[in-house]
């Protein structure tokens, strides 16, 4: 696949894997047992929520010239091995996969959606101009990474009880 992508196309796929993200915390929260853990994931969902709102947002302040730079097209090598599926299927409802599942399964796998998550956005980060969210980008990819902390120290509390 030799396809360059532009940042519209790129932001889109952020705001899919937020949206997947979202639903996954909120589902989880549905299927989960006590308050104070149901209200973690539900707000772990607001948290993707807002995130996928700021994709949306730099998505509708960007130029009408959209093309992206990527003079050795590894960016576009990369992106198409995200949407090939060959990386991690972003457009893949995590959620539909809950059923049964412990909560020890959710933080694991919620964990692995972070961290793609933020394998993601660190090869985007330098395809969205200064100006027009770069600095965003990095608060955002800085919040994936604080979902990850807390993601692993309810983990270890789950594992421990």
């Amino acid at each position: 696949m030799n396809r360059n992508y532009n940042i519209d196309e790129i932001l889109a796929m952020a705001e899919e894997i937020e949206r997947n993200g979202a639903e996954y915390y909120a589902r989880a929260a549905e299927i989960t047992a006590g308050e104070e853990k149901k209200a973690k994931l539900e707000k772990l969902a607001e948290m993707e929520r807002n995130h996928e709102q700021i994709f949306a947002e730099m998505r509708a302040s960007q130029p009408e010239e959209r093309a992206s730079f990527d003079p050795d097209g590894e960016a576009g090598r990369y992106l198409g091995a995200i949407v090939d599926g060959k990386v991690f299927d972003y457009r893949a409802s995590p959620a539909a996969d809950l059923a049964g599942k412990s909560l020890v399964d959710i933080y694991r796998k919620a964990i692995d959606l972070e961290k793609d998550s933020i394998i993601f956005y660190l090869g985007i980060r330098e395809l969205v101009p200064e100006g027009l969210g770069n600095a965003q980008m990095d608060d955002i990819i800085r919040e994936e990474m604080g979902h990850i902390v807390l993601l692993s120290d309810d983990l270890a509390v789950e594992l421990e009880g």
